[in-house]
């Protein structure tokens, strides 16, 4: 299971990517728990943000559900003023879809509401936009239930030590799908001229190789979301 925030790296090897997103959180659980907070304390000037909710703002209860247009809209917004506050730069990015398709095999959007409100606070606030919601409709569509079974946490009994069990989860990611999703952020991020082409490394290379992605390390990963790593450049 991996995460796009996790695999950027890939793309963007020369950049300090320091990935903030925790397995669970809302819009509304991601400030209220305080990583806003902690972000916005660590952001230095000129720094790229990139903010991403809306896969579990959808969910009913636990602390974590938003209205689209109401606090989902309201805390998006309050998020870029405080990120613009800083000094840095906001990026909006839609959460991808899930894997749901009906009997006939056709896709199912299940996110709602949510991708265009912040398409909306997007706009009202000329806040750059990827929209990684509609690329990945579009990439389920074409792949399928059957081809969606290998971009989706889908394992059979046995297959990972993890889950001896099996698991099938409509919601998270295999690395494989992680690299994809954060290939196209990339591509946005260069083509869009919100990063410099100089930044960018690998973005034609067809696949990666287990190697490619030691640094997924538990132990890594988790000192990358608790500081920055590179000093300040006065």
């Amino acid at each position: 299971m991996a995460g796009w925030g996790q695999t950027l790296p890939l793309f963007i090897p020369s950049a300090e990517i320091v990935n903030c997103a925790r397995a669970g959180a809302s819009s509304r659980s991601f400030m209220e728990r305080g990583r806003l907070a902690w972000l916005l304390r660590e952001a230095r000037p000129d720094d790229l943000v990139l903010l991403s909710f809306g896969l579990i703002d959808m969910k009913p209860g636990q602390g974590r559900h938003t209205e689209p247009f109401r606090d989902y809209r309201a805390r998006l917004s309050q998020c870029v003023d405080a990120v613009r506050d800083r000094g840095a730069h906001p990026v909006l990015v839609t959460s991808h879809e899930r894997r749901v398709f009906d009997a006939q095999g056709n896709l199912r959007p299940l996110l709602g509401m949510y991708p265009v409100a912040m398409r909306e606070v997007a706009a009202d606030k000329s806040v750059p936009l990827i929209d990684l919601n509609e690329w990945s409709t579009r990439w389920w569509r074409e792949a399928g239930p059957d081809g969606t079974r290998q971009i989706f946490l889908y394992l059979a009994p046995g297959e990972h030590p993890n889950y001896p069990e099996g698991v099938a989860d409509n919601t998270h990611l295999r690395v494989g799908g992680a690299i994809e999703c954060a290939r196209f952020i990339a591509r946005e991020l260069r083509d869009r001229s919100m990063l410099e082409a100089d930044y960018f490394e690998n973005l034609e290379r067809p696949c990666f190789s287990p190697d490619s992605v030691e640094w997924l390390d538990d132990d890594v990963f988790g000192e990358l979301v608790r500081t920055r790593t590179l000093e300040v450049v006065e």
